[in-house]
């Protein structure tokens, strides 16, 4: 009876510590994929303050910027293993892991900021949430709103489909992302996105597709000329946590850590909208970009959803899917 006692106590003193270890005040480490001024940044700092404040200081982070701590992809893989606490990266950096998460990267998709923010809170995205943890073993906790990532490149003027004729174009390595250009009779370089401001300086590659902020944060206009105001895709850039981290915490912090993604979330709409415009006049003032309309997207748009769209409905969860996200967007059914 005496051996059983003093289980107890240890399994009793054991249990004590490791809730103890969970309710301990912790630094946590951030990875970003973008530089300063950008929407990542932005959305990491919001989070930091709303973490802190919600904890009564007792947990904070540390943001390291321009891919300090390998690329958005890596993120994923450091995270899920536990060696990573968070990451901030774009969402078709996070569809190889998740594959459902790839129907925010179909192209034309969203055709506004508002579409993007509806499906961010609604059931479909929560369900986009839930799948992520079970594919990938991390958590989306935030999102970023980026905006819709528009086409620079330092070779010519591009205002129809004809014009990306002879570009080299940056794309991630996403397969959505590569047939979407190929749909337009390209032939896009995928690269990692820590190697493409030095393949754009280089001339490896002539251009890149990414939002207006994101060029602003990267001083993409130092080595890049011209840009085509494209809508092909809106960049929401979720705000990852290592799934056995949060899993971890105890309930009082696994609160504090979806509140603060959430009004971070918020925050993030409220600033993309404050600020896109203004970045705009920047690009044009700053670096003399020339900054163009696309005169046939129609086109372009046609294109890449006849082309691109039915090749990965079975890896988005199938075209009931697809047309589940677009009634909930009030668009028309495929």
């Amino acid at each position: 009876m005496k051996h059983k006692n003093n289980m107890a106590k240890v399994l009793s003193l054991t249990a004590g510590l490791l809730f103890s270890a969970s309710a301990m005040a912790a630094n946590w480490n951030i990875a970003v994929g973008d530089g300063g001024g950008s929407a990542q940044e932005q959305l990491g700092l919001k989070f930091i303050e709303l973490l802190e404040k919600k904890t009564d200081g007792k947990h904070s982070a540390k943001l390291f910027l321009n891919g300090q701590l390998g690329s958005e992809q890596d993120t994923v893989n450091d995270a899920a293993l536990g060696t990573l606490d968070f990451s901030i990266l774009a969402s078709n950096n996070l569809a190889p892991f998740s594959p459902s998460l790839g129907i925010l990267s179909l192209p034309y998709i969203f055709e506004n900021l508002e579409q993007a923010k509806q499906t961010v809170n609604s059931d479909f995205g929560e369900e986009l949430v839930k799948n992520t943890i079970r594919d990938s073993g991390v958590r989306i906790v935030g999102w970023t709103y980026s905006g819709f990532r528009v086409l620079s490149n330092s070779k010519k003027p591009i205002q129809k489909l004809a014009d990306l004729d002879g570009v080299v174009v940056r794309v991630p390595k996403n397969e959505i992302m590569i047939d979407t250009y190929k749909s337009w009779g390209n032939n896009p370089t995928p690269m990692a996105w820590s190697e493409t401001f030095t393949a754009l300086q280089q001339g490896v590659v002539d251009g890149q597709d990414t939002p207006y902020i994101t060029i602003y944060a990267m001083k993409f206009g130092e080595v890049q000329k011209y840009i085509t105001d494209l809508h092909y895709l809106f960049l929401l850039e979720p705000l990852i946590i290592s799934e056995s981290l949060f899993q971890d915490q105890n309930e009082a912090t696994q609160k504090a850590i979806l509140a603060a993604g959430k009004e971070a979330t918020e925050h993030s709409y409220q600033w993309l909208q404050e600020k896109e415009a203004t970045i705009k006049k920047e690009l044009v003032s700053k670096y003399g970009m020339q900054i163009d309309a696309l005169q046939d997207e129609a086109e372009w748009a046609k294109r890449a959803q006849e082309s691109v769209w039915p090749k990965f409905y079975e890896s988005v969860g199938g075209k009931g899917k697809v047309n589940d996200l677009l009634r909930a967007l009030g668009r028309d059914e495929i």
